[in-house]
């Protein structure tokens, strides 16, 4: 038996046997704290302002030689030198050497420790990523003030490297042809190691506990990308057994990309719609490679964070109009500006409610703020005369929500034709569906849009009053809630009667025991990460419609979700065995739900 096992979360799936090489563990000393003496603050000034840009100019020489693999994620190195510009950190510290007199690494200390905590508050995953790109590179900085730049180790042989948090410009001075793995002790689910690691095709954790305590330089480790597990001195058993692992899931892989292109067509011949979440225009090359027919969900707030000021209606229309042509003739949705709760930006900083996530955010954070609102909406119209770009409003609750963003989409659109400005004036117009009270309305609703999409990360929560985040409540986040189902099934029902399109994003669309029920109800299309598409596609591919919509009526006819999860994991695994061996499904919890 290994001598240890941690624990991660995986952003790249896949296996590894290895030798383990750590290339910046990190273990702080004591900081020095010094007083200084006046005539010496703008010496200390200096060192600091010196350290900034030594690391500065290294960053800048490992964007130009980046290799052809990472050539895409160029923009990553690009968000780090602007973190080594922005006022917030080196001006802060800066001025704490003034007014505290004391010394450049104490000062640079504690300007990173405010910022983590005026935001650190903020229960977003991606600030939270953030905060750790200004921790990585206020590392950088202070490894230059102390005299302790870390080497980065001669890598001789494939290797799994481990390291405290990974940079492009650390990857950059690997040899990736060498690397079998990535895990760093730092990091979430959208974190750039992950980005970085998908490309290249290898295994990924990040936020491992315990790593640098538990893995030593030189150790034999086995990396489980699919259940999120480093195993430490593993035993022979062990690396048997993941030897075959590793070997079915390169079979698999290479069966399930073979087909990623083809439709998802059932074979009694119904066809789904497969189209991807993104973020960020990089990711297109990922959506296009397997199989995405389409951008489901474009997240539009992520041109706005990590940023001092807003950005402009050309620097919107320039993006969106790059994706839209890039994508061209496939669909590209721009869901609008889904800010406010936990999702702040520095022009506007965080409001005071007690429950921000029933607070001012999406559609009502942009009505509040109309000029913000108009500016996204005109760069989006500018955009649709360049692709097969579509709109969709966030968080919509009610008619008169919808009646007025449609209204702001009308001025914006006759402003641009003021200007002599090109736009698709029959651009097609949607909404999400994530509140329960748009579920009940939905009919009313359809007669406004061309399309819905129905958010189930949110749904499932607001529906079952729950945050999944809390562990304390996380195991009512079921997906096949009879009211969750109920739910999904009558806002698909009442777009059909209306004649428009009903798709679904979330973490639902990847789930391979959700699936096969979604197209028993006939969804129209699905939006998923990327990553996932080849899986989800397959299986499509291997399901009949006449048995997916006999599992709707069995799961329909069921009075609980524990006898809802058992049904549905004995039909699918006893379908799919082997397919199911590399997914994670939401149906991990335990059936304690009602």
């Amino acid at each position: 038996m290994a001598r240890v096992i941690v624990r991660g979360i995986s952003v790249s799936t896949g296996f590894a046997i290895g030798k383990a090489v750590f290339v910046n563990r990190r273990h702080r000393s004591e900081l020095p704290r010094q007083t200084i003496a006046p005539v010496l603050v703008a010496e200390e000034e200096a060192r600091l302002r010196e350290a900034f840009a030594s690391v500065e100019a290294e960053l800048a020489s490992a964007r130009d030689r980046i290799p052809a693999e990472l050539k895409e994620h160029k923009h990553i190195l690009d968000s780090h030198l602007m973190i080594l510009k922005d006022p917030k950190l080196a001006g802060a510290a800066a001025k704490l050497i003034r007014e505290l007199g004391v010394n450049a690494e104490w000062a640079l200390e504690k300007a990173v420790a405010e910022l983590e905590k005026a935001f650190g508050v903020l229960d977003d995953l991606y600030i939270r990523e953030r905060l750790q790109d200004v921790r990585v590179m206020s590392d950088r900085v202070m490894s230059r003030l102390l005299g302790t730049v870390p080497e980065l180790l001669a890598v001789e042989g494939r290797v799994i490297i481990m390291a405290h948090d990974l940079t492009p410009a650390d990857t950059v001075a690997l040899e990736v042809s060498k690397i079998m793995g990535f895990a760093t002790a730092q990091g979430g689910k959208t974190s750039h190691t992950g980005i970085m690691a998908r490309t290249l095709g290898i295994p990924a954790l990040v936020g491992v506990a315990d790593l640098e305590d538990a893995v030593n330089d030189g150790d034999l480790v086995i990396m489980d990308g699919v259940g999120g597990r480093i195993l430490v001195d593993p035993d022979e058993d062990e690396l048997a057994e993941f030897n075959e692992l590793g070997a079915q899931f390169e079979q698999y892989q290479r069966r399930i990309y073979r087909g990623c292109q083809l439709p998802a067509e059932t074979i009694d011949g119904y066809r789904v719609q497969v189209l991807a979440n993104i973020e960020l225009i990089e990711e297109v090359a990922a959506v296009l490679d397997n199989g995405g027919e389409g951008i489901g969900l474009y997240r539009t707030e992520y041109s706005y964070l990590n940023r001092t000021d807003l950005p402009g209606e050309d620097e919107l229309a320039d993006k969106y109009s790059d994706l839209a042509a890039i994508m061209s003739p496939r669909k590209v949705i721009f869901r609008t500006l889904d800010l406010g709760a936990d999702k702040t930006i520095a022009s506007f900083g965080a409001l005071e409610e007690a429950n921000p996530a029933m607070g001012l955010r999406a559609i009502r954070f942009c009505m509040q703020h109309p000029e913000l609102f108009k500016t996204q909406l005109k760069a989006i119209a500018r955009a649709s005369a360049y692709g097969n770009v579509s709109i969709m409003f966030p968080m919509i609750s009610g008619l008169r929500e919808v009646r007025r963003a449609k209204a702001k989409l009308r001025e914006a659109q006759e402003e641009l034709r003021t200007e002599g400005k090109r736009f698709n004036q029959d651009m097609p117009i949607g909404i999400m569906i994530e509140l329960p009270a748009a579920v009940m309305i939905a009919n009313l609703l359809a007669e406004e849009v061309d399309f819905f999409s129905i958010g189930t990360n949110d749904l499932i929560q607001y529906s079952v009053g729950i945050d999944r985040t809390n562990p304390h409540v996380s195991y009512l986040y079921q997906p096949l809630h009879p009211a969750i189902l109920r739910s999904i099934k009558h806002v698909v029902d009442a777009a059909h009667q209306a004649g428009i399109e009903a798709s679904l994003c979330g973490e639902v669309a990847s789930d391979p025991f959700c699936v096969p029920i979604l197209m028993g109800m006939q969804i129209d299309c699905i939006s998923l990460s990327p990553q996932a598409i080849p899986g989800i596609k397959r299986i499509i591919r291997q399901a009949r419609m006449s048995e997916c919509k006999a599992l709707l009526r069995e799961v329909l006819a069921c009075r609980t979700v524990g006898k809802i999860n058992r049904l549905v994991r004995d039909t699918i695994f006893n379908k799919y065995p082997e397919e199911l061996t590399f997914f994670a499904s939401l149906l991990d919890n335990d059936d304690l739900g009602g």
